[in-house]
């Protein structure tokens, strides 16, 4: 919705609340809301938005659970800033920013302020006076509703002044400490919206709203597998659009929910109580309508004649939902043509080829940024987890800028990091415009000096990268000199641009893992991703499952797409387990391990009900990117222990029945236990604790484990695979070295001999 729209929304709240009631649209029949025309505007709550710091986090974050910290305002980098959206379905009635700020007990007091701006447009002015000097200070701010709009950004301004003449901007004295406390409070009021399939995915999904997508889907009893598969692809396809967010999907039978946007599949056979009045349909069908209790929250409807048109009319959603318009929409037909190509995912690196940044970017203009000290640029990689880097010497870059050139050459300077680890720098020339660097990732760095050589450990590589420039400016101030005379320059600020043809190269590396990695599959949802649309995976669930076992399963897809950016439209599912053992795909399997494969000495963890056991290694390790060697990591003992405690457990192991597929089951022994293993899904910490073969979820935590044999997945010529052995083995490599020296000893030998031989017998002749 745009900001004129929004406006004028506001001004009709203003105006009456029966002026809304008459505008608000009548849902299609026969599911009319009762008393819609009495219904006043349900005020959502307050919802808090905390300030943040922004120069040490991405340039967008997730305003709900920013990185802590409080955000610093300096003489060289007077401005920080938070940013929000408001949803398309919300107004906002009533803004309140609460400001935590202490100021420099340097500052003159009147001559120093605090600007504050909404959108660019200055919205309060903050004094600093001289009781606030040194101490912590709180404000609020009220700030007027009708000048927010779908996104929004609060900008905050230092002007601060430490002497009446001869001023330093970088004088260190010039700061103040925005706290982590502050706050905006947004008071949001529902907006009555059309039927209307053309804003599709909104109101479902909204771009807009930074926090985790939660979206109930909606059955008349426990769904069968085709409908579960056509829930799982619809899920796949919003996590591939909530991304970032991350997204939960509530189950319900026969019930809507609460406040809340919702998705309910229909056949003809088989509704909820509250379709039951609705004609029957003759093609898949997607409809959009009020719910009938509050006409203010929509039901996507996903209706057909029986199972195969509800996955028809997924697969339209996902292939076509340019298409969508209206409040109705027929799915006449779906065909799926060329298959995907393994490592193909919308989100990850290209690996096939080298990849510009113009690729990588998520957002207009992320590769400029300007000031006195000037933004950091990121960029972020998304990698196969199982892309095998370890031999590779490094990463190609070619790396194009352009820069403000500084007045002279003063140490300014381009520093290159990775994952906060930095890499390289390059200085910023005057009189020049830009440059030109073919940067070489080291993958394995050396430092070296005259006595000595030390080894600093590979910049790793992980699932999710980031990349950041900063462009550092040496900026020279003039103040007072000997003779009396005061000279100042005013500051200019700098720009920086990494062009979007500069590149990255990843092509030509091999694709080979160790596994079981449950770190793979928690935070790049390997090996299912290995194919974007999931072609070669299998997801084995329960006959009749309840509902708890069936929001895990969105879940798992759900989080699946948002790495992939990609729906799931080619996932295969059964409820049958003897179908597993001849397809050749990895296995995903919900609810329970069958009872044939329980005994599998690869399996390191089972629960069911309130028993559940446990393989223990000889020597556990709690940290993932420590090596572990196959002594370390053999089972030492197995205990069973019953408990009415909630337990979720995730397990990987090897296929049984083809030896370059894997299997991850996610196990519960209760409704509680389900919850708990989906919330450390969707938690960030807790999900980079998930790692090895075994994952305990409790209450108190995530407790991974790393026991049992492994197996690799993927190809490596047999002399990589050799020398790779080799490398995690110094005393065979070693052993390995003596022989290869011995053996051309031996070979020199011998032709020393051949040749000595050919020289006496020649010397013979010619006597």
């Amino acid at each position: 919705m745009t900001m004129t729209k929004k406006l004028s929304w506001f001004t009709a709240l203003l105006l009456s609340t029966a002026t809304l009631a008459q505008a608000a649209p009548q849902p299609a029949a026969p599911i009319a809301p009762q008393a819609a025309a009495q219904s006043p505007l349900p005020v959502v709550s307050d919802q808090t938005l905390p300030g943040a710091p922004l120069r040490d986090s991405q340039l967008l974050f997730n305003l709900v659970a920013p990185p802590p910290g409080s955000m610093t305002l300096r003489g060289t980098g007077p401005t920080g800033q938070i940013e929000f959206g408001v949803r398309s379905d919300e107004v906002v009635t009533r803004a309140l920013l609460t400001l935590n700020y202490r100021p420099s007990p340097a500052l003159i007091p009147t001559l120093s302020q605090l600007k504050v701006y909404l959108n660019d447009e200055l919205v309060s002015l903050i004094t600093i006076t001289a009781d606030q000097l040194g101490k912590e200070n709180q404000t609020q701010l009220a700030i007027d509703p009708r000048f927010i709009t779908d996104f929004n950004r609060v900008r905050l301004e230092l002007v601060g002044h430490y002497a009446n003449v001869c001023e330093n901007p970088a004088n260190s004295t010039i700061w103040l400490d925005i706290g982590k406390e502050s706050k905006l409070d947004l008071t949001l009021q529902k907006l009555p919206l059309k039927n209307d399939l053309s804003h599709f995915p909104e109101p479902f999904f909204d771009s807009r709203d930074s926090r985790p997508l939660q979206l109930p889907m909606v059955f008349s009893a426990a769904p069968d597998l085709q409908q579960q598969r056509a829930a799982a692809i619809l899920a796949s396809y919003f996590g591939s659009k909530a991304q970032w967010r991350g997204q939960t999907f509530p189950v319900l039978y026969n019930q809507l929910p609460k406040e809340q946007h919702a998705v309910v599949f229909a056949t003809n056979d088989q509704r909820p109580d509250f379709l039951k009045e609705m004609p029957p349909v003759q093609k898949p069908t997607v409809m959009m309508v009020s719910q009938p209790e509050n006409p203010y929250e929509k039901m996507l409807l996903i209706l057909g004649r029986d199972d195969k048109d509800l996955l028809t009319a997924v697969e339209g959603i996902a292939q076509g939902e340019l298409l969508l318009r209206g409040d109705t929409s027929t799915v006449d037909d779906v065909k799926l043509l060329a298959p995907r190509k393994a490592y193909d995912a919308p989100n990850w690196v290209r690996t096939d080829r080298r990849t510009t940044f113009a690729e990588l970017t998520q957002y207009q203009n992320q590769l400029q940024s300007d000031g006195l000290q000037p933004n950091p640029i990121a960029l972020t990689l998304n990698l196969p987890p199982d892309l095998f880097l370890v031999r590779a010497r490094g990463i190609d870059m070619d790396l194009i800028y352009r820069y403000t050139s500084p007045m002279q050459q003063d140490g300014s300077r381009l520093a290159v990091h990775l994952n906060n680890q930095f890499m390289q720098d390059y200085p910023l020339m005057p009189k020049d415009t830009g440059g030109k660097q073919l940067l070489h990732i080291p993958l394995i760095q050396g430092l070296q000096d005259s006595s000595r050589q030390l080894t600093i450990p590979a910049l790793r590589l992980g699932v999710v990268n980031q990349l950041r420039f900063d462009f550092d400016y040496a900026n020279t101030f003039i103040g007072g000199t000997a003779d009396g005379r005061c000279e100042t320059v005013t500051a200019v600020g700098h720009h920086v641009v990494i062009d979007d043809h500069s590149s990255i190269d990843f092509s030509g590396y091999r694709h080979y893992i160790e596994m079981p990695s449950l770190a793979a599959y928690a935070n790049a949802g390997f090996p299912y991703s290995r194919y974007a649309d999931m072609a070669q995976s299998l997801v084995l669930v329960q006959p009749k499952p309840g509902s708890n076992e069936v929001t895990t399963l969105l879940n798992a897809l759900g989080s699946i797409g948002a790495q992939t950016g990609y729906p799931a439209l080619r996932v295969q599912m059964s409820d049958d387990w003897s179908k597993a053992k001849s397809s050749d795909a990895d296995l995903l399997m919900i609810g329970s391990i069958p009872a044939d494969l329980q005994d599998d000495r690869k399996i390191n963890a089972l629960v069911e009900a309130a028993r559940s056991w446990i393989n223990m290694p000889a020597r556990p390790i709690a940290a993932p990117n420590v090596p572990v060697s196959a002594s370390d990591r053999a089972v030492e003992s197995q205990t069973t222990i019953s408990s009415r405690g909630p337990l979720g457990v995730i397990v990987g192991f090897q296929s049984p029945f083809f030896d370059q597929r894997s299997v991850v089951a996610l196990l519960a022994d209760s409704p509680r236990g389900w919850d708990l293993l989906n919330n450390a899904m969707q938690d960030s910490g807790k999900r980079a604790a998930i790692f090895g073969s075994a994952s305990i979820i409790r209450e108190s935590g995530v407790y991974s484990l790393r026991v049992g044999d492994t197996y690799f997945v993927g190809h490596l010529p047999w002399w990589e695979r050799l020398w790779n052995m080799l490398a995690t083995h110094p005393v065979w490599l070693a052993l390995c070295a003596v022989v290869v020296v011995l053996l051309f000893a031996l070979m020199a030998w011998r032709l020393m001999r051949m040749v000595s031989r050919r020289r006496l017998a020649e010397e013979y002749d010619d006597e």
